[in-house]
């Protein structure tokens, strides 16, 4: 391991605008006469007189000329600084954060698969994947997308969930992104996974009245195969996504698996968003979501809603990785967002009426969870938005007021630990039978923290959870203790991102970074030598966030305990939703009020009240 981190947790971000207060005035200091000619003796004076000698001028002429010189350079650096474009300067405790945003996003590069991009930063990947599609069971163009975690799998599920949440973050801060030269990079990440979902669903033809939705490119078998001959798989191989020979079968849905196709349509609508000034693209991915959508909300004995994994040939393998536990929510989420899409009535009425049913379907272990399995904590602060900032009245006010009062309790259940256990360091524990808690984390600090500008913004500094109260700075404070737990502020004094500080994992769970890029083939037999490796990995993966600590701080950097090691893209998607939503806004960011680099109007540009 390297040594210990030097790099300065990142510091609080004060929610209250500074902008309403007075200064001290002129007006106010000058208002009373004061005579300067009339000099009061004060009883602790004392009269010198003092004679100047100059004894050598040549050296006090080289003392002014010096003088002067360093006075010009003092002031040409600050005209400089001054007008320096505002996307090259970092603002004060923010420095730390444009780093690690850039990072972040940076690991999806690591992640990418199909024809690798020439200008990658990532050296050590190419490409890959280019007959995903292409297998004895289907013929298809699935080339693309992004290898879910250390393994070369191609989840939908999750990937879906992955371009949403991205999506969702350049809604709302994409003035950030610009500021510090990071919105073309997302974009392009967010694009990279909106390409490849709009391959995964066939609509009906002529031919046939059935639709396909593909769930995933990739062979899994098993790592356990006791056979004398396995079947190469993604698991039991521990080999680069280059290098792989071996058959990807491709699983298929028949059915109309309601949550794959709600998140895929959901993702679809929130990248429409940020593609709108690309109008062609744009409508693209709104009209084949609304396809999606079309079918999937259909009820009656053909059309019968389930969950992906309930079906073998469509999740089956999916299942012990990505299994999912309803579909309610999805759709929930999808026709929420395709109203924010389309600014279409029927997708809200569909969205307000059925999220009573949906928080109803919720399993008491995922309450307040935010994740590829949960979306109803998201979706309540997503209609409180809508409630806060355009108020559309009647028939909506009984589902937009359940969703404020959900959201307040949400936040209430962050804040208080008789919610949720913390470790001894303070990471939030939402999920203490599941490994990898950095996920969880980093979402309930992107939520709170996006909540937390809706409330500055809404002027509301305060409210109730049962016979406490909570402020904006205690909302605040906990949002940014998991951010700074992440990037080193906790008791092993380690960043759990690869590559940010002095100390940080070296020995991740992931293919690519742990075998060298040395130009040579190697066998999925020869894998071993590398996972079992004690080398430190020759590639670092930077970016990445690991699975995280145990309950106790622990944390163990071995390449084959995935439950501390193993990043993944539906990991860092919150990661970077966080650390934009806590970066600085820029200076000259527009607004009617508080200076927060949110954009309160941009997700209402199609919704009107005469919809």
């Amino acid at each position: 391991m390297a040594g210990s981190s030097n790099s300065a947790p990142v510091s609080s971000i004060h929610t209250s605008s500074e902008t309403g207060r007075l200064l001290p005035s002129a007006t106010k200091c000058n208002s009373k006469e004061i005579d300067l000619d009339v000099s009061l003796p004060s009883p602790y004076s004392k009269s010198y007189l003092f004679e100047l000698v100059i004894a050598d001028k040549t050296h006090y002429r080289r003392f002014l000329y010096i003088s002067l010189t360093l006075a010009f350079v003092v002031l040409a650096l600050g005209l400089v600084l001054h007008f320096l474009p505002q996307n090259n300067r970092h603002h004060g405790h923010s420095k730390n954060l444009t780093l690690a945003l850039n990072q972040a996003i940076t690991f999806f590069d690591a992640q990418k698969s199909g024809s690798y991009p020439s200008n990658s930063p990532i050296s050590f990947r190419g490409s890959s994947g280019l007959q995903d599609g292409n297998s004895s069971n289907i013929h298809a163009d699935l080339v693309g997308g992004f290898y879910d975690s250390g393994n070369n799998i191609k989840f939908t599920f999750p990937a879906a969930y992955t371009i949403t949440l991205l999506s969702w973050s350049v809604v709302e801060y994409h003035r950030k992104y610009a500021d510090i030269g990071e919105l073309e990079h997302i974009k392009d990440v967010i694009k990279w996974g909106s390409d490849y979902l709009l391959k995964v669903f066939v609509p009906p033809t002529a031919k046939s009245d059935t639709s396909l939705l593909y769930s995933q490119a990739s062979l899994v078998g098993s790592a356990g195969n006791n056979t004398k001959n396995p079947v190469p798989n993604d698991i039991n191989c521990w080999q680069r996504p280059e290098d792989i020979r071996y058959k990807r079968p491709v699983s298929v849905c028949n059915e109309t698996a309601s949550d794959l196709a709600g998140e895929i349509v959901a993702a679809l609508s929130a990248a429409s968003i940020v593609f709108k000034q690309e109008n062609e693209y744009s409508q693209r991915l709104l009209k084949k979501a609304e396809q999606i959508y079309e079918i999937t909300a259909k009820e009656d004995r053909i059309h019968r809603a389930i969950t992906y994994t309930t079906i073998d040939a469509c999740g089956g393998e999916a299942r012990k990785f990505y299994g999912s536990s309803g579909y309610k929510d999805e759709l929930v989420w999808a026709a929420t967002w395709l109203f924010f899409a389309t600014g279409n009535h029927t997708f809200l009425d569909y969205a307000t009426t059925n999220f009573a049913a949906a928080a109803d379907d919720e399993t008491t272990t995922d309450k307040g969870i935010f994740y590829w399995n949960n979306k109803l904590a998201a979706n309540a602060v997503l209609f409180t938005r809508l409630r806060f900032f355009r108020d559309l009245g009647f028939p909506y006010e009984n589902a937009l007021g359940l969703s404020t009062n959900m959201t307040d309790q949400l936040m209430c259940s962050y804040l208080s630990k008789q919610n949720f256990n913390r470790t001894p360091g303070g990471l939030i524990l939402l999920s203490p039978g599941t490994g990898g808690p950095l996920q969880f984390a980093a979402t309930a600090s992107f939520l709170s923290k996006l909540y937390n500008d809706y409330l500055t913004f809404f002027r509301r500094s305060s409210w109730n959870c049962t016979n406490d109260g909570f402020s904006l700075e205690m909302l605040q404070s906990f949002s940014t203790s998991q951010i700074n737990y992440i990037l080193g502020d906790n008791p092993r004094k380690m960043s759990y991102m690869v590559g940010f500080g002095d100390h940080y994992p070296t020995h991740v769970h992931h293919r690519s970074a742990s075998i060298p890029w040395d130009g040579q083939y190697h066998s999925c037999a020869e894998g071993d030598r590398w996972l079992h490796s004690q080398d430190r990995n020759p590639n670092v993966l930077l970016g990445a966030m690991v699975a995280g600590p145990d309950q106790f701080d622990d944390f163990s950097d071995e390449r084959e305990k995935t439950w501390f090691t193993e990043p993944s893209i539906a990991g860092n998607a919150g990661l970077v939703a966080a650390l934009v939503a806590h970066h600085d806004p820029p200076r000259s960011s527009a607004s009617n009020g508080p200076n927060l680099g949110l954009d309160i109007t941009g997700i209402f540009e199609k919704v009107h009240l005469d919809s």
